[in-house]
């Protein structure tokens, strides 16, 4: 099963050495039952990574952050600002439980997360709008503040 990655703008350097070690590890594994039981405890003890698509919106100078947060409601989300940086956390505390032909089965998803993502200067909080629904949070804050806004001056 092959890994498919997507763009993302804001990676950080713990992302890049994630992506070095899975794909030499991949080249490397040891097909002996302790290799794969430690390459899947590296794997269920990796920390949640909810997806984060940004949209700049240059006619409304309107940057939309939307986060994919399936599951969760806005009660389990914070939202934070400190020194120009927006920083969306929350915790998944998620059980289930049924019966399939005589099994039972029970998934489980626990874990924190923490996107952020630096704010343009001069961006007040209180200019900051978040709302979520269906799991799905959006985050809209201005790209830059009328000071500085380029201004066209007149030759006279």
């Amino acid at each position: 099963m092959s890994s498919v990655f997507f763009y993302e703008p804001f990676y950080s350097l713990a992302d890049f050495d994630r992506l070095f070690e899975e794909a030499f590890s991949a080249r490397t594994s040891n097909t002996s039952s302790n290799g794969n039981r430690e390459v899947q405890r590296q794997k269920s003890s990796r920390p949640l990574r909810p997806r984060m698509d940004l949209h700049e919106d240059t006619n409304a100078n309107l940057v939309t952050a939307t986060f994919e947060l399936p599951g969760l409601s806005k009660e389990n989300v914070q939202i934070d600002v400190h020194s120009n940086v927006l920083t969306v956390s929350g915790e998944s505390k998620t059980s289930s439980e049924h019966d399939e032909n005589g099994w039972a089965v029970r998934e489980r998803r626990f874990g924190k997360f923490s996107r952020s993502i630096p704010l343009p200067q001069g961006i007040k909080p209180e200019d900051i709008k978040a709302g979520m629904d269906d799991g799905v949070l959006t985050v809209t804050f201005p790209k830059t503040t009328p000071e500085q806004a380029p201004r066209k001056i007149t030759i006279a």
